[in-house]
């Protein structure tokens, strides 16, 4: 089943059914799509933002007479990114027997550690956490382990695109604090370059995590809509941001990042939940429930199977579709550079389940 991952079985299964497309050939096309993202993914992160937390900033020019505000919030972001080895060893756990979607997640968790070290450099840097308290700190975090939110894997696979969103807008409103345009009366002619940038680099690793992910749940939308919509009602139904439960002083913190501007839930709700909702062709929380209220599914001609009915109203499959066609042709491209479309090409298979709609005959 697709909500556990698929195995990586790629040439024991059909390529071309007939008729519906059964769920094993659904899970296969999803897998081979992993796979050629992963890879593009990864060289595309090699050659763009191959990035070191010690050396790629200025440390030494960072301010020590931060706003205690400031202060705060670093702590707090970097106490977030050291739940990374936790992150990254139980998604590659529950997806580990996905080529693409485990290897990604190794990348993603080096990627992720340069984070944690980064936030770990500024609150050092600041002058204002001694190292003996930065490492007694690190030892009380980690006496508790962050545990996956949700069981399967198409659930957390769209939690992390809310909460890749969520933490790429926290970071990119810190730069703009520390780029010196900030609204708040506290925080108005504070700035610090090195801050900045460090937050930018960040941000921009975060947006594309973000958009790895969303690729994923476009694919999964596109093979069974249904269940993801499902899934997307679920995870916005309990989102909150990872390890909130863990960070000693979180409600401290989510004040001050409140208080600051950088996030709240005004900001989810616009600048996260309908970001990611515009992205996956959804017109509004109100409506995705009522769409999924509505449909029910019928057994198709082999009953192992389901079609569903009412379904696509619910979002704008056709965008979809679009999004999935061009991934496919990203991979494609990538595929002959490297030599891959000449032994084993990714193929974009249509989903006959999608009902056909009837074009209005043009007047006479």
């Amino acid at each position: 089943m697709a909500d556990v991952m698929p195995p990586n079985m790629l040439h024991e299964r059909p390529r071309t059914p007939a008729g519906l497309l059964s769920n094993a050939e659904k899970d296969r096309l999803i897998e081979r799509g992993f796979l050629g993202l992963y890879r593009w993914y990864t060289a595309r992160s090699q050659e763009t933002r191959n990035w070191n937390p010690d050396r790629s900033f200025e440390w030494r020019q960072l301010r020590q007479d931060m706003p205690p505000e400031i202060i705060t919030v670093l702590q707090g972001f970097f106490a977030v990114e050291q739940y990374a080895p936790d992150f990254t060893s139980s998604l590659v756990h529950l997806v580990r027997r996905s080529h693409g979607r485990s290897h990604f997640q190794l990348r993603w968790g080096s990627e992720e550690e340069k984070h944690a070290d980064a936030w770990e450099n500024a609150v050092l840097f600041s002058g204002q956490r001694s190292p003996q308290w930065i490492e007694e700190y690190k030892e009380r975090l980690k006496s508790q382990t962050w545990e996956l939110p949700f069981p399967d894997a198409i659930h957390n696979l769209v939690y992390t695109v809310f909460q890749e969103r969520a933490t790429q807008l926290n970071y990119l409103n810190m730069m703009k604090i520390a780029q010196g345009k900030s609204d708040k009366p506290h925080l108005q002619g504070f700035s610090d370059p090195v801050l900045a940038k460090v937050a930018q680099t960040i941000a921009v690793d975060e947006a594309a995590h973000y958009n790895f992910f969303l690729e994923g749940v476009r694919m999964y939308l596109y093979y069974y809509p249904e269940r993801t919509l499902t899934a997307i009602k679920n995870v916005i139904g309990q989102f909150s941001m990872p390890a909130a439960t863990l960070v000693p002083d979180w409600e401290q913190f989510f004040e001050t990042v409140y208080r600051a501007g950088i996030y709240g839930p005004r900001d989810f709700q616009r600048d996260v939940m309908q970001v990611a909702f515009r992205n996956m062709g959804i017109e509004s929380r109100k409506a995705l429930e009522e769409g999924i209220r509505k449909t029910r599914e019928v057994p198709d001609f082999d009953g192992g199977n389901f079609k569903t009915t009412a379904i696509f109203e619910t979002f704008d499959y056709g965008a979809v579709e679009g999004d999935v066609k061009r991934l496919h042709v990203k991979i494609q491209d990538y595929e002959k550079e490297i030599g891959f479309d000449l032994y084993d090409p990714t193929e974009f298979v249509v989903n006959p389940e999608v009902p056909v709609q009837d074009t209005p005959a043009a007047d006479d």
